[in-house]
């Protein structure tokens, strides 16, 4: 194996959303050369905090059909009962919400919490206000994602914070895509939420850390029991 590619092979991958970012860091870098090498240490610093930001390390996914996998790395904010957002037009019906907070530290590549099919993508604008007050769900902006799954309809949520400015998606109605797989990206620190059928076994709590497309967040069998057991 050649050095260079046991250098390439050991770095963190980069984002391509992060390219244009990270180019203009560097041109500001250079450019502050120029004129003072303190300017560039700080455009350096700044250039380099950009690249961390857009890593887009690989993951290795439950393959779990029954796992709600996290969508997002960071804190896990709020586990809590209530309606869907309205714009994704499913059953008014409670649902588990688990909300992952997002700092301008975490990784920001959003990944899909089970394998589905996207069966409506709803964007709403809206402010942006800290992501990790509980009105930031109905009140920032935000692009929700209903996905038809083997348990039922699931939803996941990307919602601006009071940084971010710009939420991404890369996907379409009627994609079909397998859990932990790519799907958008938020930049600069935000929230993602995930509902799920009410009775799901919640395996995390508020405050613990999570990693996208890696740690699981709730069991759907025991709300499939559920279901079953009221129809029988």
């Amino acid at each position: 194996m050649s050095i260079v590619v046991s250098i390439r092979s050991s770095l963190v991958p980069v984002h391509r959303a992060g390219y244009p970012f990270i180019a203009i860091g560097l041109i500001l870098t250079i450019a502050a050369g120029f004129v003072s090498s303190a300017l560039a240490w700080i455009a350096a610093i700044i250039t380099g905090w950009v690249i961390h930001f857009f890593r887009d390390p690989p993951r290795t996914t439950p393959q779990s059909a029954e796992l709600i996998v996290s969508p997002a790395d960071g804190r896990v904010s709020m586990i809590v009962e209530l309606l869907p957002p309205p714009e994704l037009q499913l059953p008014a019906q409670p649902m588990l919400r688990i909300s992952v907070f997002m700092s301008i530290f975490d990784c920001h590549v959003n990944r899909m919490p089970i394998a589905g099919r996207v069966s409506r993508i709803a964007y709403t604008p809206g402010r942006f206000v800290n992501a990790d007050l509980d009105k930031a769900s109905e009140h920032n902006e935000r692009n929700a994602l209903a996905i038809a799954s083997a348990h039922g309809p699931i939803a996941v949520v990307q919602i601006a914070g009071l940084i971010a400015r710009r939420i991404v998606h890369w996907v379409a109605p009627d994609d079909e895509l397998a859990v932990g797989e790519r799907f958008g990206l938020i930049r600069f620190g935000s929230r993602l939420d995930v509902y799920m059928p009410v009775g799901s076994d919640v395996l995390v709590a508020v405050g613990q850390r999570a990693v996208a497309g890696e740690t699981p967040l709730a069991d759907l069998s025991a709300a499939k029991t559920q279901r079953v057991f009221r129809t029988t």
